[in-house]
C-alpha cells in the first residue's frame, strides 16, 4: 500500500529536495509506528510470535484506529480484529488500485471532483473515532496549531507533522489532571 511516508518523500523529491531529504522525512514520519506498535502489547499479549509478527506486519494507520476504536467500545476485540480488518484493508486497497489502473486515467484531474481532500478526510475521521473527550483538546489542539505553524512558516511536512506530534504529546504530558490508561 502507498503509505504516508511514500506521499511524503515523493513530495521532497518534487519539490527539489536531495535523497536524503526525502529518506529523513520519511523515516520521520514513520516513527509514528512506535508508538502505534506499542499500543498494541495489551492486545497481543499472552499470543504466540507468529501473531504478534502477523498482526504487527498487517497493522496500518486505517485498521489500527478501527481496531482502537472498536476496542474501546468492547476490551474482547483483539487481534483478530486487527488482522481481519487488514486483510479487508489489503484486499479492497489491491482491488481499487486494478481498477484505478484499469480505468482511472479516463477521469483526468480529480481535484475537479474535489477528491483532493478525500486523503485528509480519511484522517480525520479516523481521528475522531479515537476522540475521548475535552481532555483530548488541549493536545489535539496543540499538536494541530504546531503543525499548521511549521507548514505555514515552509517547514517540510513530515517534519512539521513530526514536531506537531511531538508538542501535542508534551502538552498530554505535562497536564497534571491527565488520566494514565489501565493496562
Amino acid at each position: 500500500m502507498l503509505s504516508s511516508s511514500q506521499i511524503v518523500a515523493v513530495e521532497q523529491f518534487s519539490s527539489g529536495s536531495a535523497l536524503l531529504g526525502a529518506v529523513l522525512a520519511g523515516a520521520a514520519l514513520n516513527l509514528r509506528y512506535i508508538g502505534i506498535v506499542a499500543s498494541l502489547i495489551p492486545l497481543l499479549h499472552g499470543l504466540p510470535l507468529w501473531t504478534k509478527l502477523l498482526a504487527i506486519h498487517m497493522t496500518g494507520d486505517e485498521n489500527w484506529a478501527l481496531t482502537m476504536t472498536e476496542r474501546a467500545k468492547d476490551p474482547q476485540i483483539g487481534a483478530g480484529f486487527l488482522i481481519g480488518s487488514g486483510c479487508v484493508m489489503i484486499s479492497v486497497w489491491t482491488l481499487s488500485t486494478a481498477l484505478g489502473a484499469l480505468v482511472g486515467s479516463s477521469f483526468g484531474d480529480l481535484e475537479r471532483f474535489g477528491l483532493g481532500f478525500a486523503f485528509t478526510a480519511a484522517f480525520i475521521a479516523m481521528a475522531r473515532g479515537l476522540w475521548k473527550g475535552t481532555g483530548d483538546l488541549a493536545p489535539w489542539t496543540a499538536s494541530f496549531v504546531a503543525s499548521f505553524a511549521l507548514v505555514t512558516a515552509q517547514m517540510p511536512t513530515a517534519y512539521a507533522i513530526l514536531l506537531g506530534t511531538l508538542t501535542g504529546v508534551a502538552v498530554l504530558l505535562l497536564n497534571p489532571r491527565r488520566k494514565v490508561p489501565a493496562q
